[in-house]
């Protein structure tokens, strides 16, 4: 844990020259303002004011100053700025002026599903799976659809021209406090996937953002577009954003199946914020990615996938998302939807262990089914009165 105090000494001792303060809008694009060492204190004394009427989601011109309450704790040298007069990266927490929460804060709202879990005796770590494309620059530098490469599935150099993009994206990582767990290509021509270690999950949800910061930033650097959208070649694999979540109870119960049939129960309803754009559609129900609201042990088929691991490494893997969602606000509302299951004491039904992607229509057609459009998607949440009561008034008409 840093205090003000501990980041004034670092930024005086590492030559810091420039300090941003970053924040997500409602669909999770980060935004930033970059102030001097010299106001740093009062950053965290009164918070640095921004006109919130110019972010989507946050309001109008009428009382739009809102202010950034940097958090301390997500300090970090961006590196691939130089060396002489750095620069730093901090999360901010946003309140109105009287200090009050702003709440449509998205890592406000995490908070809140943490807090929950806490108060009932849980505690959940996340580990995200990101997938992502590369692409060629065009004669003027703007993306193109041109794969980097036409790998295959794990191949290696030469065939994987991305394996050194990789390489420097795992070391800028690493040396903000992020750590890989394991990269490799994915199926697609130049599609790639890094996984980093569990945290909690505020901490992985600023790491989620950070990462696809990190990826476009070396990217670019390198000639190349790092391309996150959930379907970027009709015929080819999308991408996805698989969450893993390990759940820790005081009393030691287990409470994954409950935390199971939460998700299962509430997955349609949800589906908006997990899958933010019209193209999410066009990913679900092919190339591995699931259709069916369903769970199974070691089986990529399936909405839930129990993968085979003990230990610490035991999880509940929900194969649906995509990386365009809003990292803090898919991960507070499948919070939510678990310990709902808890709440309610649900339990899931029997696993599908069955390949849905090959099963006769005679099982298919006697399963629920993720939305299977953008509108559908919009429909669910709007008639939910779970999605209405996790969510502030008016959230859900801005997607």
């Amino acid at each position: 844990m840093y205090s003000y105090d501990d980041v004034l000494t670092y930024i005086q001792e590492e030559d810091i020259k420039f300090i941003r303060l970053a924040f997500c809008d409602i669909f999770g694009k980060e935004k930033n303002i970059a102030i001097t060492p010299d106001e740093l204190p009062r950053a965290f004394s009164n918070g640095i004011s921004f006109d919130a009427s110019a972010i989507r989601g946050f309001g109008n011109a009428v009382k739009s100053d809102l202010f950034l309450h940097p958090d301390p704790n997500t300090l970090v040298i961006l590196p691939w700025h130089p060396a002489h007069g750095r620069v730093v990266r901090m999360y901010c927490d946003i309140r109105y002026p009287d200090g009050r929460p702003f709440e449509r804060d998205c890592r406000f709202l995490l908070k809140q599903a943490v807090c929950r879990a806490r108060d009932m005796g849980i505690s959940c770590n996340i580990g995200a799976e990101f997938e992502f494309y590369l692409f060629q620059l065009d004669a003027n530098g703007q993306p193109t659809k041109i794969p980097y490469d036409q790998a295959g599935y794990m191949d290696i150099y030469p065939e994987d021209r991305g394996e050194t993009v990789r390489r420097e994206i795992c070391f800028s990582l690493m040396d903000m406090g992020i750590h890989p767990e394991a990269s490799h290509h994915e199926e697609g021509p130049s599609q790639h996937e890094i996984d980093f270690q569990y945290a909690d999950a505020l901490t992985a949800a600023d790491q989620a953002t950070t990462f696809k910061s990190v990826v476009k930033a070396i990217a670019m650097r390198n000639g190349l577009y790092a391309d996150f959208s959930p379907k970027p070649l009709a015929d080819k694999s999308g991408n996805g954003l698989h969450v893993n979540l390990s759940l820790v109870s005081q009393d030691n119960e287990d409470y994954a199946p409950s935390f199971i049939a939460g998700i299962l129960d509430h997955i349609r309803e949800i589906s908006l914020f997990c899958n933010p754009t019209t193209d999410s559609y066009q990913r679900l129900g092919e190339k591995k990615a699931p259709r069916y609201v369903t769970w199974s042990r070691e089986n990529r088929s399936q909405l839930i996938r129990i993968p085979a691991a003990s230990g610490k490494y035991q999880r509940i893997e929900l194969r649906s998302p995509d990386p365009t969602a809003n990292p803090y606000l898919a991960f507070a509302l499948i919070l939510h939807a678990g310990l709902d299951g808890l709440d309610r004491q649900l339990l899931p039904p029997a696993p599908t262990d069955e390949n849905l992607f090959t099963a006769d229509k005679s099982l298919t057609r006697t399963l629920k089914t993720l939305p299977a459009t953008y509108e559908e998607a919009y429909q669910l949440a709007q008639a939910s009165t779970f999605v209405r009561k996790v969510l502030p008034e008016g959230f859900i008409q801005l997607y």
